[in-house]
């Protein structure tokens, strides 16, 4: 799997391609060993901030939305971050959020947007 994360202009990308091992070896034929060394390495220095696109898109689901039950609050963030972990984490943030007021409901909790 291949996961590339950044952004075009305002817009967040993570995007993740699934390669089989056919075609890594196809990608590793194409690619010489010169132009892989030419690729700069991309800097990284621990601790630091990292840019946080996807937790603001994330904050403006909920805002959007205005209110939001948690499942579906949860598949919609799971779809944004391309995973099961990293919506729960996201859902997790939300929560603990000063903006965000989750109501405990017999069915589900409901994600209201304070702000």
């Amino acid at each position: 799997m291949l996961r590339i994360r950044g952004r075009i202009g305002d817009w967040p990308v993570d995007l993740t391609v699934e390669m089989d091992a056919e075609d890594w070896d196809q990608l590793a034929r194409r690619i010489s060993p010169e132009a892989v060394a030419q690729v700069p390495a991309a800097p990284r220095t621990p601790g630091a901030p990292r840019s946080d696109a996807l937790w603001e898109t994330a904050q403006q689901v909920l805002r959007e939305a205005g209110q939001m039950e948690g499942p579906r609050l949860l598949a919609e963030l799971e779809g944004l971050a391309g995973g099961v972990a990293a919506g729960k984490r996201l859902l997790v943030r939300l929560r603990h959020n000063e903006q965000v007021h989750v109501e405990v409901r017999e069915d589900a909790p409901l994600y209201i947007w304070k702000g």
